[in-house]
């Protein structure tokens, strides 16, 4: 099947006229629905502009067409050839500048994936509803790809129209080794959107938003590890532990041994200048770090700015850590499997915030305390 790109794409706009004002641009799974799709915006924040692009592929596949075929050459191809002609739309509406955030449904959710794995840096969010994102289809699924990019992922738990095991690789990707803060959630429904889905998109949208007018995208900060040997974070071994889905993020399985846990508490509560209490955030019995004023490292080196948190450590049925890094340090703790991405991150949180795994043997406690030292020199101005 080739697919057929009309040379006039056919977009319904609503919401605010302004063309500096962030654009949410929502993509349905068929053929000519955007005006079925644009009326999500009603239930969506005020402040952004939205738009509904009709899928431009002939014979009502629409961008379910993505979704729901045999993996391979045909398909990459033409998810390339589609991706091409949305860029082009884009450009012209939305320049650099502009936030972009992308809301896929069913089919939509495929080409919303497929557009911000093929170029994660060109936008500011994604929502992957009720659908599977273009595994195999030739764009990157990698670890930390995503990293920075605060997603949406909702589901039914009865859904019978994507098939099950895409709908799982979704889920597990986007909550583990993609590296994107991620907001999840399963409802007892099939293939449409919950109520509570649709809250928790819209509560979501409107925080990240605010993050951004308010913050702006991340400052890049050190690219090294100034505390582990050679600059370098090793990769660690074995599988990803379990991590729960929701708030709060818990490692739930291969938990580092509560010796090891007062060791890493003990070391990193002696760098300079560093006092610890409850964390200002956490759950009951997580002990934060904090530094005391003066605090020379930028706010997105800090958990909690007005604490002078930049890093907590987890009860002991737990052991992991949260802490605050540099987007391209808290990328390559992901990348090399010492941890995901916090779903807060970047949406109410500092951008780089992840959850750090417990060590589980002596060489993986110089690893993990040699990480959290690299955040506390860049929280108290050691390195820029």
């Amino acid at each position: 099947m080739s697919v057929v790109i009309d040379s006039a794409p056919v977009a319904v706009m609503v919401g605010n006229p302004d063309p500096a004002a962030p654009l949410v641009v929502l993509l349905h799974g068929r053929g000519s629905h955007e005006q079925e799709i644009i009326a999500l915006a009603e239930h969506l924040p005020a402040g952004p502009a939205y738009a509904a692009v009709r899928a431009p592929i002939a014979e009502g596949g629409g961008f379910a067409w993505f979704a729901n075929r045999g993996i391979g050459r045909p398909v990459a191809e033409s998810l390339r050839s589609t991706m091409d002609w949305f860029r082009g739309w884009l450009d012209q509406v939305a320049p650099p500048a502009r936030p972009v955030v992308l809301i896929g449904f069913s089919g939509g959710a495929a080409f919303a994936g497929g557009l911000v794995l093929d170029d994660p840096g060109r936008y500011a969010g994604a929502a992957i509803l009720y659908g599977t994102l273009p595994f195999d289809a030739g764009v990157p699924t990698t670890p930390a790809r995503l990293a920075g990019v605060p997603v949406v992922v909702a589901q039914g738990e009865h859904d019978t129209v994507i098939p099950r095991e895409l709908l799982d690789r979704t889920w597990n990707y986007l909550l583990g080794e993609s590296g994107a803060p991620t907001i999840a959630r399963r409802d007892p429904v099939g293939h449409g959107i919950s109520s509570e889905a649709l809250a928790t998109l819209a509560s979501w949208l409107q925080e990240r938003l605010a993050f951004l007018a308010h913050r702006g995208r991340p400052q890049s900060g050190p690219s090294r590890w100034t505390a582990l040997p050679g600059g370098d974070l090793p990769v660690r071994e074995g599988h990803r532990p379990a991590v729960s889905s929701g708030i709060p993020q818990e490692q739930r399985s291969d938990t580092a041994p509560v010796e090891l846990q007062e060791e890493v508490f003990a070391r990193i509560a002696a760098l300079p200048g560093v006092s610890t209490r409850q964390s200002a955030i956490s759950v009951p019995g997580a002990r934060g770090f904090m530094l005391a004023p003066p605090r020379l490292g930028p706010m997105d080196a800090f958990i909690v700015p007005s604490a002078g948190e930049f890093a907590h450590v987890h009860p002991g049925y737990d052991g992991s850590l949260h802490i605050a890094l540099p987007a391209a340090l808290a990328a390559d703790v992901v990348a090399k499997g010492w941890g995901v991405a916090h779903p807060l991150a970047g949406v109410r949180l500092t951008p780089g915030m992840v959850m750090l795994f417990g060590p589980r043997d002596a060489a993986e406690l110089e690893t993990v305390v040699g990480v959290v030292t690299t955040s506390h020199a860049w929280a108290s101005g050691q390195i820029a």
